[in-house]
């Protein structure tokens, strides 16, 4: 499972989340995620918003329709995964 870090822009901590899965909806790349490789555990859903030669900026999805979406999407791709919304 791929891993990516990331830093926290609030604290700047920097933490590692496991990518699920990918998908492009509307031309816009989301991803699964979560903090925990292993077990039972809370799953995120990422925006990409900016890339460049080195950075990719993700922010969290909070837009509730846009949400719903993406997540229909990540439960057809991730079949053996259930969905608690």
């Amino acid at each position: 499972m791929e891993s990516i870090k990331m830093v926290a822009p609030d604290s700047q901590d920097e933490i590692e989340v496991y990518v699920l899965e990918q998908t492009t909806l509307n031309q816009q790349k989301y991803l699964l995620v979560t903090e925990d490789s292993v077990g039972d555990t809370d799953a995120f859903i990422l925006k990409e918003i900016k890339s460049d030669d080195t950075d990719v900026t993700y922010e969290f999805v909070e837009d509730d329709v846009e949400f719903e979406a993406v997540v229909k999407i990540f439960e057809e791709l991730v079949e053996d995964t259930k969905f608690e919304v």
